[in-house]
């Protein structure tokens, strides 16, 4: 469906009829339209009765299952939220006569190339969460990966989206280099691509040669999709391709590509770990390789260290993105830097649940993606809202919200909207009773049961430190803007406030916040708010899925 769809949309695209007679923005809505359709046929393929021990397509490359189709559907409602975050912008017959005051026309041109981009990014996506062999994963995470590096400059104008850009281009190239020398090892060794194949060498193999071949390239498929999610200590590019890129993409970046290879590690995981008979696979210094069946600490013991692969590379991982993402953010002063820090950290609980690898620990991770993404969405969401509500009050030039500075009395201008993301902010802290209260006790909650104390109390204070950056936030939305001493932002808007005075004649675009855009805030704002009212709604589907991989 999607595919069909990037044909037909760059057939449009290439028709001058459709380009001179049609609006860019139409390309956005038709795109999120797209969507949802496609969201629609993937939760009708649920009903078939073999779906639960998945059914193989195109000779063994990708395998459907439960749990595969509903974060699919997920995925693409998502998608589908995001693309209505583009802004309505109107055309006045009235001619400017100073360019300052034109909105950048990338603001206004670039839009179906966006929404185009999307689906290309949004179709590997897919594939990647479905995939079941190396090379339909490695072209799966490359689809994904092109649409998200032509994402982050996608506005040429723009000296710093550019710079972003390629700043991730050259990162995420190297990321996929490890994933293809990993893949590449693991069939020079074995001979096999398959997944399943895979699987079952490691249950029945005892040749420590092709165990070792298989050991190495699966730390170095892991350490590169480690890579690609921004877990510590890989994590140093996301905060300046964050930053540097504009909010409209940074949305995506935050989201999308994050949820489809989490889930592919569950995948990897989850079928390591139980499937093969195994907890996890140790690679010695003197070469040798040994099969542990209980592991559940590091163990580092002079030249004899090992390293425990699987669960302990998850774990350490975890636990640096838990301790990062919240010290290194307690010193940032723009807002999207600070919330690449706090994807960093909820990267960590996220990784704590996988590395635990029990049902209870599963739910918490399919029930933890759901909230974050729903939260953090709704926080762009709302930053792109003020972004268009202040630059329309202000500046006729078109600027994201760079500084948490620039949020300063916004709840006096706009508190609905600043009451939003106050609920939002609470929540991404793990304030009860919101929806993020809940994802972080059940993580918590699976880790104790599973005997990780000393990683839960990390978390638990990680929590507590990380809610006074998300409570900094706060402080600004609610002090008032009568201040004689103006943060630098607020003079430059203060200025370009009094030019605007002066030429008021000279408007000829707008940009408005669409009302859908206003309703999804409102319902996201309010699901998050409410869920402790009927928390079935999502639980039950976690479980379900968590079983589901357990019993098949």
């Amino acid at each position: 469906m999607i595919f069909i769809s990037i044909l037909t949309l760059i057939v449009a695209k290439a028709l001058p009829f459709c380009t001179l007679n049609l609006s860019q923005i139409y390309f956005t809505r038709i795109s999120a339209i797209i969507f949802i359709y496609a969201g629609l046929l993937s939760f009708n393929t649920l009903y078939i009765q073999s779906i639960g021990s998945g059914i193989g397509i195109y000779s063994g490359l990708f395998n459907i299952t439960q749990v595969s189709q509903t974060i699919e559907v997920f995925l693409l409602i998502i998608a589908s939220l995001i693309l209505i975050a583009w802004p309505l912008i109107l055309q006045n017959s009235r001619k400017t006569t100073n360019s300052m005051y034109k909105i950048s026309p990338s603001q206004i041109n670039y839009s179906s190339d966006y929404s185009l981009i999307v689906l290309f990014s949004t179709l590997g996506s897919s594939l990647l969460i479905s995939c079941s062999d190396l090379i339909s994963m490695y072209l799966s995470i490359e689809l994904q990966s092109f649409g998200l590096y032509i994402l982050s400059t996608l506005y040429r104008d723009s000296e710093s989206s550019t710079s972003a850009g390629l700043k991730y281009f050259l990162l995420g190239g190297l990321s996929s280099c490890l994933i293809l020398l990993g893949a590449g090892l693991i069939y020079a060794y074995t001979g096999l691509t398959n997944f399943e194949s895979i699987y079952s060498l490691i249950s029945f193999s005892n040749t420590n040669y092709i165990i070792q071949g298989l050991s190495l390239g699966l730390i170095l498929i892991i350490i590169g999709f480690l890579f690609k999610i921004s877990a510590a200590p890989l994590h140093n590019w996301s905060p300046d391709v964050y930053d540097d890129t504009p909010t409209i993409v940074t949305i995506w970046l935050t989201i999308m590509p994050k949820i489809a290879i989490l889930i592919l590690l569950l995948e990897l995981h989850t079928q390591i770990g139980f499937i093969g008979g195994l907890n996890s696979l140790t690679i010695s210094t003197n070469g040798y390789v040994e099969f542990l069946n209980s592991i559940s600490s590091l163990n580092i013991i002079g030249t004899e260290s090992s390293i425990y692969l699987l669960k302990n590379l998850l774990i350490i991982s975890s636990l640096l993105s838990l301790i990062i993402g919240t010290v290194v953010g307690l010193a940032q002063t723009k807002i999207k830097r600070l919330l690449a820090y706090s994807t960093i950290s909820h990267i960590g609980f996220i990784l704590l649940a996988l590395a635990i690898n029990t049902e209870q620990s599963i739910d918490s991770l399919l029930f933890y993606i759901i909230q974050y993404s729903i939260t953090n969405l709704n926080i762009f969401l709302i930053i792109i809202a003020l972004s268009y509500i202040m630059n329309n009050s202000y500046i006729y030039t078109y600027k994201d919200i760079k500084f948490i500075s620039e949020f300063k009395g916004q709840f006096f201008l706009n508190p609905i909207l600043s009451l939003s993301l106050v609920i939002c902010l609470f929540s991404m802290a793990g304030i009860p009773p919101l929806i993020g209260f809940f994802s972080k006790q059940f993580v918590l909650y699976s880790a104790i049961q599973s005997g990780y104390n000393f990683i839960s109390i990390v978390a638990i204070l990680v929590s507590v430190v990380s809610a006074s950056y998300y409570l900094k936030i706060i402080k600004v939305l609610y002090t008032d803007t009568d201040s004689k001493v103006l943060p630098p932002q607020a003079e430059l808007s203060t200025v370009h406030f009094l030019r605007k005075t002066s030429v008021t004649t000279t408007l000829n675009t707008e940009i408005l916040l669409t009302n859908f855009h206003s309703f999804l805030i409102s319902t996201l704002t309010l699901s998050i708010l409410l869920f402790i009212l009927k928390p079935s709604l999502i639980l039950n589907s976690t479980q379900l899925l968590s079983l589901s991989l357990f019993n098949f």
